[in-house]
């Protein structure tokens, strides 16, 4: 009998726009603040990348 696992994977979604991941994030940037991980897609990615670069925590962008 096959077996159903029914906990699904949490849904990633930007943590600047909210816009969804169509599966797994492989082109998104992942920082981690304050011991939480944060996926951006790559159009906020771009957008930010000196303050990504400069390390700076998302809520200075």
């Amino acid at each position: 009998m096959p077996r159903h696992d029914t906990t699904e994977a949490p849904r990633i979604v930007c943590a600047r726009c909210g816009a969804p991941a169509d599966g797994p994030p492989l082109t998104w940037t992942c920082s981690k603040e304050n011991g939480t991980r944060h996926y951006f897609c790559d159009n906020c990615a771009r957008s930010n990348l000196r303050a990504i670069e400069g390390r700076l925590d998302s809520a200075w962008w």
